[in-house]
């Protein structure tokens, strides 16, 4: 967003000049009538003006402005001399325009969550909905203090889940491209060895020659492996745009061995906790579930929440539609009802999601170590199965040699 430099007199009659950001030169003016500025020069800066476009704002940048937020909040400032701060202070300049902008709106009347709603995109659902609660209950600063725990929780799930996919993902990779150099570049100096041989090479070695010579040609194996590969992921993303394509694949991995224990796991935590997060901050009950069904990350999960919402509104407790949907394990939905029947729901679904991240590290744990044997198995057979291919016509030496 620009800024403008301006000249003028305030209510007091005084002289004063500073800047001030804005969408055009029109607002500018506006916001300095609503200060009661008379403004005697108005311009844009173009030396300091800032660019930002491809800029990122990560769920990090937006824990460290939401802890900021809230720190000074309890400390007594006003949330104009807050926002101001953050603005000047952001880690990236795609969020101090941010900031600035939302400053900009409550100054000229608007409360905190509208002008959050109006870059929803960056801060999300959760996070105004949030913002409005603490905005209606008088209590901003703890709900800000409440958001920066949960966010930093949600960032810790993913790095977990994200580091035990990596060492997995790498050797599988390498290994890939191992099979794939033995093939391009070992295998033909072994036929033209065996070219002058005469007689006829074993079916294994055969076959092991034909297909390195189908993903040696590019015109051939390289060109068609290349145009499989890009297809299957095109139509793979295009398929999982869909509401029917994102269902059924979640669908899927939930009932794959391991992989569907670690998302069912990691999906109860995040549910929990949010839905935990949001009726502690105020939210009521059927908002929260839409909140947390939207963002849940699964579409089975999902659907099963929101059915769940439409029983609550007919009347029913929050755990009896959770409990038919076979999704939640007894134990989750065993708490929840304690939760409903003492008054202490949102407590007990955030015990229910500090429980479920240990569990979330030991599914990792035990899905890295199971992974691990089956990549060496594969880079094995692999590496084995070339190998023997390659030497079985000089164990038969005596008869292939014409």
């Amino acid at each position: 967003m620009p800024k403008y430099s301006y000249k003028g007199i305030d209510l007091s009659g005084k002289p004063t000049n500073g800047q001030i950001q804005a969408k055009n030169k029109d607002e500018a003016a506006r916001i300095l009538k609503n200060r009661k500025i008379s403004v005697d020069q108005l311009k844009m800066d173009w030396k300091n003006i800032e660019l930002s476009f491809g800029e990122k704002i990560t769920e990090e940048d937006l824990v460290i402005v939401t802890r900021q937020l809230a720190t000074m909040i309890n400390a007594g400032l006003s949330i104009v001399k807050s926002l101001e701060i953050v603005a000047n202070q952001a880690p990236k300049k795609k969020l101090r325009n941010i900031f600035e902008d939302i400053k900009t709106q409550i100054e000229q009347g608007s409360t905190f969550h509208k002008a959050l709603e109006k870059h929803k995109n960056t801060f999300g659902t959760l996070y105004i909905n949030m913002v409005a609660a603490g905005e209606a209950g008088g209590l901003l600063d703890t709900i800000l203090d409440r958001l920066s725990v949960y966010m930093e929780k949600s960032i810790s799930l993913k790095r977990k889940v994200k580091s035990a996919m990596m060492y997995p993902s790498i050797v599988l990779i390498v290994a890939v491209l191992v099979v794939w150099g033995l093939m391009v570049f070992i295998i033909p100096k072994f036929e033209e060895m065996y070219s002058g041989f005469g007689g006829t090479l074993p079916a294994l070695t055969q076959f092991t020659i034909s297909l390195s010579n189908f993903l040696s040609s590019w015109y051939g194996g390289g060109l068609i492996a290349a145009f499989i590969v890009i297809l299957s992921v095109t139509v793979g993303l295009l398929y999982k745009r869909t509401e029917r394509g994102r269902y059924a694949i979640d669908r899927f991995l939930l009932k794959v061995p391991k992989i569907g224990d670690l998302i069912k796991k990691v999906s109860i935590s995040k549910f929990t906790r949010t839905f935990g997060t949001l009726l502690s901050s105020g939210v009521a009950i059927l908002e929260a579930l839409d909140i947390v069904a939207r963002t849940s990350g699964n579409k089975v999960i999902e659907r099963h929440l929101l059915r769940s919402k439409v029983d609550i509104e007919s009347g029913k407790t929050v755990v009896a539609p959770l409990e038919k949907a076979g999704v939640f394990p007894p134990m989750v939905t065993q708490m929840i009802s304690v939760g409903e029947e003492t008054g202490a729901l949102d407590q007990m679904l955030t015990k229910i999601a500090d429980f479920y991240d240990d569990e979330v590290d030991r599914a990792v744990e035990g899905l890295t170590k199971m992974i691990e044997p089956m990549l060496m198995i594969f880079v094995g057979g692999a590496v084995g199965f070339v190998i023997i291919a390659m030497y079985l016509p000089i164990f038969k030496l005596g008869s292939v040699v014409g």
